[in-house]
């Protein structure tokens, strides 16, 4: 279902999906040397309540930490209810939450976490291991739970003594902690279906109420970490952007979550409001099927296509300017993101050589499928088919209903236009979206040579010898793969001028919102 990948990623409108949860950093200063929107100024003061706007709709509300969150009101409320076992951080793409510590075994196989020590849950029980392994197998035997933890299958998570929990991998994963950054919430052990919107988290925030999608969380002053210096959260769900966005310059929310170029455009001229940018929030790349009997199967022709795309007139026209020209690798926030592949560029001329040998049918009209899912992705469909069209490509631009679109087009379709967050993990995407048996392989793309590097990555634990099979890795991704990644777009959101130390890391660190304060 689509929306089981919106809940992983929601990109942008990221739902977020994106980065699930990312550290808080404040107190940065931006090239002039003035404090930028959002940082910290002075000392934090306790107290206040923040009123949050956050996107979502009715039909879509869930309540459960493991279940499908389309709606990014829903994942903020459980984000700060519920802790996961790692989070993304803004020095490194791992860092510690419910788990203070972890190790592994010389194979890279088995893996130990320690629970940090002073966890309770909200009624104040002690959370032990035998809670934290009833919570990942309960989320691995769900529908998408092959896909949240790769590689792990519910019999090989077990309990060491009270405050110890061993994954055992079927494979080599280096990487596994930052799979536990996504959607590894940690409940009470056999807590029933029917108790979940009541059941109690460890999170910095305590569930008061619930309505319609609506809630008013309040501090948790149990919490293990940092001190929190609100009194309570209030998450209002808005259906659009223009109407969170109404509400935010109206003085009836402080904080507009995610809402888009279009309304920073509207307020870049307020001094009472914070435009905050989060850069490499959301890809919208075209995906190009690969498999025997689609038109993009030869490798020619994606790479005819590829160049075809003028980068920069793109997130110019599309985003605003409000984004960055990407170079078709995914994961672009990520740290060993390989800046040194040189930026691929227009090149209408060996485009066309190339489609002529690839003898690619420009008699014909290709469709491209997209939706209105988030702002700015019908129109990114639109203007790439005026640009194909230079090189003598005939391109419909298909716009499918939502539910249509995840149910039918969404890894089936030969062409259609995607969206991701989530950026700050080149591993991550392979994983998801490109090695052979992906479950969200959104190209059908199966490619030998990319395989044996991802494996290579994710079973090294050398740093020299991880990096250079991550450069080889993101080299055949950026010369065969099924994606035009031609640009990112930043994440925007907007707020008071009273509202402090807001996240600033892209995808879900937005909804991270334990360290903020208002002056």
């Amino acid at each position: 279902m689509g929306v089981t990948r919106r809940q992983l990623l929601w990109a942008g409108a990221g739902i977020g999906a994106a980065g699930i949860l990312a550290a808080c950093s404040g107190g940065s200063e931006d090239s002039k040397g003035a404090a930028a929107p959002g940082a910290a100024t002075g000392k934090p003061r306790t107290g206040g309540t923040l009123r949050v706007g956050a996107l979502g709709r009715a039909s879509a509300i869930t309540r459960d930490p493991h279940g499908t969150q389309a709606n990014e009101s829903d994942y903020l409320i459980i984000a700060l209810v519920f802790d996961t076992l790692a989070v993304p951080g803004a020095k490194t793409n791992t860092a510690p939450r419910l788990a203070a510590s972890w190790e592994s075994s010389a194979d890279l196989k088995t893996w130990k976490f320690k629970i940090v020590k002073g966890a309770v849950f909200h009624d104040g029980t002690p959370v032990t291991a035998e809670d934290v392994v009833w919570s990942l197998k309960r989320l691995r035997n769900t529908p998408s739970g092959a896909a949240r933890l790769p590689g792990i299958q519910a019999k090989n998570i077990s309990a060491e003594g009270t405050d110890t929990v061993v994954v055992v991998s079927d494979y080599a994963n280096a990487e596994f902690p930052l799979m536990t950054r996504f959607a590894s919430f940690v409940m009470k052990k056999d807590t029933k279906d029917s108790e979940i919107a009541k059941a109690p988290g460890t999170g910095p925030f305590k569930l008061d109420w619930f309505r319609n999608g609506n809630a008013r969380l309040v501090r948790n002053d149990k919490w293990y970490g940092p001190a929190v210096h609100l009194d309570a959260i209030e998450v209002t769900m808005f259906e659009t952007p223009q109407a969170m966005t109404n509400a935010l310059l109206a003085g009836q929310i402080d904080l507009a979550s995610n809402a888009g170029a279009v309304a920073a455009r509207t307020a870049e001229s307020r001094k009472d409001v914070q435009v905050l940018r989060r850069p490499n929030d959301m890809a919208m790349p075209i995906v190009m099927r690969t498999a025997k009997g689609s038109p993009f199967a030869d490798q020619r022709v994606r790479e005819a296509m590829r160049l075809v795309v003028d980068r920069e007139a793109m997130v110019k026209q599309v985003l605003s300017g409000y984004g960055t020209v990407a170079n078709d690798i995914l994961g672009t926030g990520d740290p060993a993101y390989a800046k040194d592949i040189p930026q691929r560029k227009r090149d209408l001329a060996k485009a066309k050589k190339l489609l002529a040998d690839a003898d690619f049918d420009l008699s014909k009209t290709y469709e491209l499928v997209t939706t209105e899912d988030i702002s700015g992705l019908a129109d990114s469909a639109t203007l790439f088919a005026n640009q194909a069209r230079e090189a003598g490509i005939k391109i419909k631009v298909v716009k499918q209903e939502s539910g249509a679109f995840w149910e039918k087009t969404w890894k089936a379709g030969d062409f259609y236009a995607s969206y991701w967050g989530t950026n700050d993990s080149v591993v991550f995407f392979a994983s998801k979206t490109m090695v052979s048996e992906a479950g969200q392989n959104e190209a059908g793309w199966a490619d030998a040579g990319f395989d044996a590097a991802y494996r290579k990555v994710i079973g090294t634990a050398d740093p020299a010898q991880r990096a250079a099979a991550l450069k080889e890795l993101q080299q055949i991704e950026h010369d065969r793969s099924g994606y035009l990644l031609w640009g990112m777009a930043d994440g925007i959101d907007l707020a008071a001028a009273k509202v402090q130390n807001l996240p600033e890391l892209a995808g879900y660190g937005r909804v991270q919102l334990e360290g903020v304060w208002l002056s």
